[in-house]
């Protein structure tokens, strides 16, 4: 009799669609299915968090509108949220009460009562929203300006700790040019840029230095390319334009007789503005052929662009066929080295939303997928304690704690993870499957299940039922068991699952849809007893 054999998998490299199975085999750490995962810093495949409704304390949270209005932009201020919903504009400290924030307010600023008492300024139209931070050196917590494509810029700063009533308010209108809405901003070297005027769209328009509410005085300006722009970032020495076939950079912005604009590429441009992000020294956006990066390393007054998304083409193709159909928005998770890209049809229901994970690990990006996670808004900032928060909205009207929590808002998080199919060295060589070891790191209780698949699903061959499992939390290993089997203490348990059937191949898939905690997948360890050949 042929004497078992072992082989060891370690989970790593992410989510692959642009390989096909026999290349697999090399790599047997890849994912042909990476749902509701993530490609985890310190290696492995986590399930996700989740996300739960903003909110402070022990309060009910409420929608800034009052009712179901899609939330157009989210930021993180102060030490709380700013939300655009409607035609309107809120600011909630704890989730539960929305203050209306755009409402002009005196030079000098305005206490609680006065501003709240002021009449709402009128915006329609309101889009999708951008937001950037100024800072000042005599500001609390900065000045917030708003884009949304429709109407002037919208300023916005508090200053005073403590309950709202006992703040100043300050809030007005900026002209950029005309009464022409901006879609696009950023702040590079103490200027306020703007781009993506309605009737003006291969303009940069930029304020005066260290004044973002000042478009026409000494210092301020423009430029134009021959290009539609759709998103700016600086970065660096510099200021990255984003145009729909071509990308720029404009240098110089404080010399007014030297200021220019040159070329990074005209053979490139980006599908979205709301993609762009900086992570890992390096900007990223979603061009027609897949997640770019603009190096950060000039060469010869030029920049190198590298594609990073290969692994997930497919994806990225299909995206970009049809990226009319969605709102598209993006975050960096810095804690996590980690670029989240989300694309939402509104049309459609939840469970068909679709976003991408890209973990930044040292031989690149590592890829999965979101499914279920509607977001129409999204944005990061660090909150008055240096924490990172994550804020983003959907079309009920409600802002979320993103990245928060162990389902979606009371949802289930349906999570998979599917293995390549393994021949283990010879595709001609019959195995029987005697036993597999998951390496698994839970952070509670789980319940998954193993699924074992022979020779691509064959329907010649009997296929086994799926193993359910019962992982407890590490502080309770030792106790547990399913089966005959008792689960390895320790804080990477490793489960034994015996296992029945057999092929020239098989795979392994490990799934969860429930509510329960996040958990780390890090690799197998398969016993098999090798037989005839074909």
């Amino acid at each position: 009799m042929a004497r078992s054999q072992p082989y060891t998998v370690a989970c790593n490299g992410g989510l692959v669609k642009s390989v096909n199975s026999i290349d697999l085999l090399k790599t047997p750490g890849l994912a042909k299915t990476l749902q509701n995962f993530e490609v985890a810093t310190e290696g492995g495949y986590r399930r996700i968090n989740g996300y739960v409704k903003y909110k402070v304390g022990t309060v009910t949270p409420t929608q800034p509108t009052g009712g179901i209005t899609t939330i157009l932009g989210t930021f993180p201020y102060a030490d709380g949220v700013i939300a655009c919903a409607g035609t309107d504009i809120f600011f909630s400290n704890d989730g539960a009460t929305w203050l209306q924030i755009n409402k002009l307010s005196a030079t000098n600023g305005d206490n609680y009562t006065t501003f709240t008492g002021k009449t709402a300024t009128a915006r329609t139209n309101q889009g999708q929203c951008s937001f950037v931070l100024f800072e000042g050196a005599t500001f609390d917590y900065g000045e917030v300006i708003i884009a949304d494509g429709a109407n002037e810029l919208w300023s916005f700063r508090m200053e005073g700790l403590g309950n709202l009533d006992t703040r100043t308010f300050y809030a007005k209108e900026i002209t950029v040019d005309g009464t022409n809405g901006i879609k696009h901003l950023a702040i590079h070297d103490h200027h306020l840029i703007a781009a993506g005027v309605e009737n003006n769209l291969s303009t940069v328009y930029y304020s005066v230095y260290n004044d973002p509410n000042n478009f026409t005085g000494t210092g301020a300006g423009s430029v134009t390319i021959s290009d539609q722009i759709v998103g700016v970032r600086g970065f660096r020495e510099d200021l990255i334009v984003f145009a729909e076939n071509s990308i720029h950079k404009l240098v110089n912005i404080n010399d007014s007789a030297n200021i220019r604009i040159d070329p990074i590429t005209e053979n490139v441009g980006c599908l979205s503005g709301y993609s762009i992000q900086e992570i890992g020294g390096d900007l990223v956006f979603l061009a027609p052929d897949g997640i770019r990066t603009v190096a950060g390393t000039a060469r010869i007054g030029d920049v190198e662009l590298g594609t990073v998304s290969k692994a997930i083409q497919p994806l990225i193709v299909s995206l970009a066929r049809n990226i009319d159909d969605f709102t598209i928005n993006s975050l960096v998770i810095r804690e996590k080295s980690q670029y989240r890209l989300f694309y939402t049809n509104t049309g459609q229901p939840n469970v068909g939303q679709k976003g991408i994970i890209g973990t930044l690990r040292p031989n690149g990006f590592e890829w999965s997928e979101t499914i279920g996670l509607e977001v129409t808004s999204v944005n990061s900032n660090f909150d008055n304690e240096g924490i990172e928060v994550y804020y983003h909205g959907d079309t009920n009207g409600y802002v979320y704690t993103h990245d928060s929590g162990n389902d979606f808002d009371g949802s289930n998080i349906d999570a998979k993870y599917q293995t390549p199919d393994y021949d283990y060295g010879d595709l001609g060589t019959l195995k029987t499957l005697h036993y597999v070891k998951l390496s698994i790191a839970p952070e509670g209780d789980i319940t998954p299940t193993l699924r074992v698949r022979y020779d691509y699903d064959s329907i010649d061959l009997p296929q086994p039922a799926d193993y359910s499992l019962s992982v407890d939390a590490p502080s309770l290993f030792g106790s547990a068991t399913f089966g005959s089997s008792v689960f390895g203490a320790g804080e990477q348990p490793l489960v034994r699952v015996a296992l029945q059937g057999s092929g020239h191949s098989n795979s392994f898939r490990i799934a969860t849809d429930d509510k329960k905690s996040p958990y780390i997948i890090n690799g197998f360890y398969i016993d098999f007893i090798p037989s005839g050949r074909r």
